[in-house]
């Protein structure tokens, strides 16, 4: 495929006339001669002197780092010099304080130097570990081909990555594999698309947008909330509907679920996708969200990608859980959205561990060092939506309900029966405003009189109410979150 040059994708991304380099000439350790005619050779043929460049610029007038690498210098492998290079630019870019925007291209770590070369991977991947640690962006475009050591580093750690089209990643190199087996490796396994399909990119975008793509990101993850520029919504009156009633409004196809709410109520949303380890799952949508200037990191139960074929999974939970280390790292509020008819029950579920994902969800929301939000939209069976419940503050609607199965599975374990599920519902607590009587949740939200027959002025009556919720955590130190969440009142015996 055609490969751009690391200084032609800098053009392409970066305000004209803003790139400031931060290389100097390289030391390389001691080359051979027949290494030192490799070294110039490939210094004339690509017209820079190491494997990749490093500097400053500006993206839409926001000041970012850049680490580049150039293919065209010896495969874009990484010696020595080049780690030098590479440490050095991370650790000014967490000195300044700015984002850090990696670009490779690379074959790998540079055979010419062995093992001194590869152990490198060590101190690039301490130097990103420190980036992040000081609550910096560290955003990654995988171009192609991208392979071995830098895949399996500096390629792999990224807050969010994203793939150039149909590039050539992963670890394993093709020719290594055919060299050692005598075989060809399996086509489209190391394409960004498949990849992106087994939840280990985020997106799949061309060069031409990738600018746009960053732009937008960073405007998220870098927004400053402003608590007196929003409002504290007022309450409506929440009329105390049944518990049966409220269930089978929950229920309705035609409920508003969180892609509709993003649609109406969010001011930018960039999806990302997947556990970053080989997963993800249609029914949890997972985004960068801003509501207002109030960014999250979003994670949403998705009515729509939950079927009785393909219901809510490990996986999904192992993807929710990769959205709350995301927002303690990037130091921003985490909100969770519970809408879900309930967890898959079934012998795959079993297998993939899916009562110790519900159990290291609830163990990583209670003590995540980051302000949380949860808002109950619909239906909020078992222990899939228990998983996404603890918080700083809960929100629900006015129809939404949580439960520890249906309430026809209630009825049949307490009376036998399906038929009693209505009178199971009203006796268990399951609504709304029980929770909200129990402390449980917070704020109720009214819905005119469901909110399948209002869905936009509903979605934004949530909206308003969850950017002014997000806008008074984001602002309130995360001790004191922490510390009111863990002796947060539930129902108890007293």
């Amino acid at each position: 495929m055609p490969r751009l040059s690391a200084r032609d994708l800098l053009t392409l991304v970066l305000d004209p006339g803003s790139w400031v380099s931060w290389d100097e000439t390289p030391l390389q350790p001691d080359p051979t001669p027949a290494y030192a005619e490799e070294l110039a050779a490939a210094a004339a043929a690509s017209g820079v002197d190491e494997a990749l460049i490093t500097g400053e610029g500006r993206l839409r007038g926001r000041r970012v780092a850049v680490l580049a690498g150039e293919f065209g210098f010896l495969a874009g492998s990484i010696g020595q010099a080049a780690a030098e290079r590479l440490v050095e630019g991370i650790e000014r870019a967490t000195a300044a304080g700015i984002p850090l925007l990696a670009a490779p291209s690379s074959g790998g770590t540079r055979m010419q130097e062995g093992t001194p070369a590869f152990v490198q991977m060590i101190r690039i991947s301490a130097a990103i570990a420190g980036h992040k640690a000081a609550g910096l962006p560290y955003l990654v475009y995988l171009r192609h081909p991208t392979t071995g050591g830098v895949m399996a580093s500096w390629g792999s750690l990224g807050h969010i990555t994203v793939g150039e089209p149909g590039a050539l990643v992963g670890f394993l190199g093709p020719r290594v594999y055919e060299a050692l087996y005598g075989q060809a490796f399996p086509p489209g396994v190391q394409t960004t698309e498949n990849l992106y399909a087994h939840g280990l990119l985020d997106a799949v975008v061309p060069p031409e947008e990738i600018g746009d793509i960053l732009h937008r990101a960073l405007d998220i993850l870098l927004a400053q909330p402003d608590p007196a520029a929003v409002a504290d919504p007022a309450n409506d009156e929440v009329p105390d509907v049944d518990a049966w009633q409220a269930i089978t409004a929950s229920r309705r196809p035609e409920r508003p679920g969180v892609r509709r709410l993003l649609r109406y109520a969010a001011s930018d949303v960039i999806p990302l996708n997947g556990t970053g380890e080989g997963e993800s799952h249609p029914g949890l949508f997972f985004a960068l969200v801003r509501f207002g200037q109030t960014p999250c990191v979003f994670l949403g139960q998705d009515r729509r990608g939950q079927t009785s074929a393909n219901p809510l999974d490990p996986s999904a939970l192992r993807e929710a859980r990769r959205g709350m280390r995301l927002a303690v790292e990037l130091g921003l509020p985490l909100m969770t959205v519970i809408d879900t008819p309930g967890a898959a029950l079934s012998p795959e579920a079993e297998e993939r561990g899916l009562a110790g994902e519900i159990a290291r969800c609830l163990s990583d929301m209670v003590s995540l060092r980051a302000p949380t939000l949860c808002l109950m939209l619909g239906e909020g069976n078992g222990g899939g939506a228990l998983a996404l419940l603890p918080a700083d503050r809960v929100l629900a609607a006015q129809h939404a309900w949580l439960s520890p199965l249906p309430p026809e599975g209630a009825s049949a374990i307490v009376h036998r029966t399906t038929d009693l599920a209505a009178d199971v519902a009203r006796s268990q607590h399951v609504r709304s405003m029980d929770l909200l009587r129990s402390g449980v949740v917070d704020r109720v939200i009214a819905e005119h009189p469901d909110a399948a027959d209002e869905p936009v002025e509903f979605c934004r009556r949530v909206g308003a109410a969850l950017e002014w919720e997000l806008t008074q955590l984001a602002t309130r130190p995360v001790a004191a979150s922490l510390h009111a969440r863990l002796s947060r009142r539930t129902a108890r015996l007293r």
